[in-house]
């Protein structure tokens, strides 16, 4: 099944409805007690799985979709900045509702909600976990039962990430261009973008991972087995997963655009790709005690997600992965920074069978 809608930007996916979404890199948080936000440290590149239909697994060519490099046990959050106009977005891992730890559905629920609004909800570090927090994704190997899939359902089968959005019904939509646009004539639109907070993470942070290589494929060589990586839960942070204030009526049944994201090693993804992979991850002791910022964001006009019991107890991946040995400073006051209170379309990513 082609999906013509969702295409690669640059390092962002956007889906239909103009929500785009970037994976970002960022700093392992420890996994006793609760921490403030941790910076991007550059973004994940991407790339479509039917360009390497002669190196990636028949399974993965089947699923369609993207792929992204990442190291066992790296962390990742979702930054859903630049979404234009307002949309819901359906987050899995392994199939599993990273909101509401519900399956997968094809449809928008309340009870419990199972979607994120944009662009209320400017990203997301892990599974929504406790009130006001959230458990960071972590990368982890499939067949330990580490991962969010595997506790919650028992199998793991899927593994990587599935985003799945839905637009404002056409009514909804223009009611919402009006607005926008009473709004404009009473008020001047404000210098920059919304999330400027994170732009500056990326910038304050070590530099971004360097381009990949060319691409190549010297000698074709045949498709194989790919260590198969999901996500787990990680570090807690303090976020919350907003609750949507619309009308369910404002939503389109149908889902406009979905996507697989595929997590690949390294090893996999330099034999894949013929491209290096990204250096390996920041250490993060190292960059708090260079003083560089750590984040905090509140939305006093937003209601919190209470969290369902499902995502609640989720354990962390060190009870399979073992103690974590990377060395720990915790930022001072002073380096945590409160945040808040048109390029050309890339090419379709195929859609498959999932």
């Amino acid at each position: 099944m082609a999906n013509e809608t969702v295409r690669i930007d640059g390092d962002s996916l956007v889906l239909p409805g103009g929500a785009r979404v970037q994976f970002v890199r960022t700093l392992r948080l420890p996994e006793k007690g609760t921490h403030a936000l941790p910076p991007g440290l550059g973004n994940f590149p991407l790339r479509r799985v039917e360009d390497y239909a002669d190196t990636v697994p028949p399974e993965w060519r089947e699923r369609g979709g993207v792929m992204l490099p990442v190291y066992l046990r790296e962390a990742m959050w979702l930054s859903f900045l630049g979404t234009s106009e307002p949309a819901a977005l359906q987050v899995g891992v392994g199939k599993v509702c990273a909101v509401s730890g519900k399956p997968w559905s094809s449809r928008l629920s309340r009870t419990p909600q199972n979607y994120l609004v944009l662009p209320r909800q400017p990203w997301l570090d892990g599974i929504n976990s406790g009130k006001g927090k959230v458990r960071q994704f972590v990368a982890v190997p499939l067949g330990l039962g580490a991962t969010v899939e595997g506790q919650v359902t028992g199998e793991e089968t899927w593994g990587g990430l599935q985003l799945q959005s839905f637009p404002l019904t056409d009514e909804a939509r223009e009611r919402w261009r009006e607005e926008q646009r009473r709004a404009a004539q009473r008020t001047p639109a404000p210098g920059g973008t919304f999330g400027g907070g994170v732009a500056l993470a990326a910038a304050a942070g070590p530099p971004p991972a360097p381009a990949a290589a060319p691409r190549g494929r010297p000698g074709a060589p045949r498709p194989r087995a790919a260590a198969a990586m999901g996500l787990g839960a990680g570090g807690a942070m303090r976020q919350e997963v907003y609750r949507d204030d619309r009308p369910a009526s404002d939503w389109a049944i149908e889902p406009a655009g979905r996507v697989f994201v595929h997590l690949v090693t390294p090893p996999d993804w330099r034999r894949i790709t013929g491209e290096a992979p990204p250096p390996s991850p920041v250490d993060r002791a190292a960059y708090t005690r260079a003083g560089l910022p750590w984040f905090d964001y509140y939305d006093a006009d937003a209601e919190d997600l209470a969290p369902t019991d499902t995502l609640e107890g989720v354990r962390p991946v060190g009870e399979w992965l073992g103690d974590d040995h990377e060395p720990w400073e915790e930022p001072s006051p002073g380096q945590v920074k409160p945040l808040k209170d048109a390029p050309q379309p890339g090419k379709a990513v195929t859609d498959g069978e999932w």
